[in-house]
């Protein structure tokens, strides 16, 4: 019984260990970069998406870690909730589609170059902007308790307008891709 009840006190030890925190970091980094190669490595498509759940939730988790709560679960609820949801469905639905002729072989030497001159681009400029960035480090005076209710607050007064645009706008998104989607009779 003493046990259980030092279990708090061990926790609390722990998460104020630096350590704690850079091993979490790092499995949650390990999760996004192995998930992120299954997803685009993969030869099936249930599999990718497998692999993209897997980078949404470990994305999820580093917005956990830096205390914004309403981002992690926004990401949880919208990219793996929806997003995915859509993606598991549309491959399972068209899974069985087999008059498709897929060409693998398309991919000339040209792409791959021009793909990854680009890709090494982007690497440099981003290294670049992080080598010659000024990064403001200042401690956490104090642990934010929640951001939920404020950005709600928010969104319901200041930003009333906007919210209501982007839903009209994701209402004719909806409307528009069930008329595309509807078979011509």
């Amino acid at each position: 019984m003493e046990l259980i009840n030092e279990i708090p006190e061990l926790i609390n030890d722990l998460q104020s260990s630096v350590p704690f925190y850079a091993i979490v970091f790092y499995g949650f980094a390990a999760l996004i970069v192995a998930s992120g190669l299954m997803t685009i490595l993969s030869k099936k498509l249930m599999h990718s998406a497998i692999g993209l759940l897997f980078t949404f939730f470990g994305v999820a988790g580093l917005y956990a870690m830096l205390a914004a709560d309403f981002v992690a679960v926004t990401q949880i609820m919208v990219y793996i909730g929806g997003i995915l949801t859509l993606i598991i469905f549309g491959v399972m639905l068209t899974s069985r589609v087999s008059n498709i002729d897929f060409k693998y072989d398309s991919l000339g030497s040209t792409s791959v170059a021009i793909g990854a001159i680009l890709a090494f681009a982007s690497f440099g400029f981003l290294a670049y902007l992080f080598i010659t960035s000024e990064w403001k480090q200042e401690p956490l005076k104090e642990a934010p308790t929640e951001t939920l209710a404020p950005i709600g607050n928010l969104m319901m007064t200041n930003y009333l307008a906007a919210f209501i645009a982007i839903a009209i706008l994701l209402l004719l998104a909806f409307i528009g891709a069930a008329l595309i989607a509807r078979r011509k009779n």
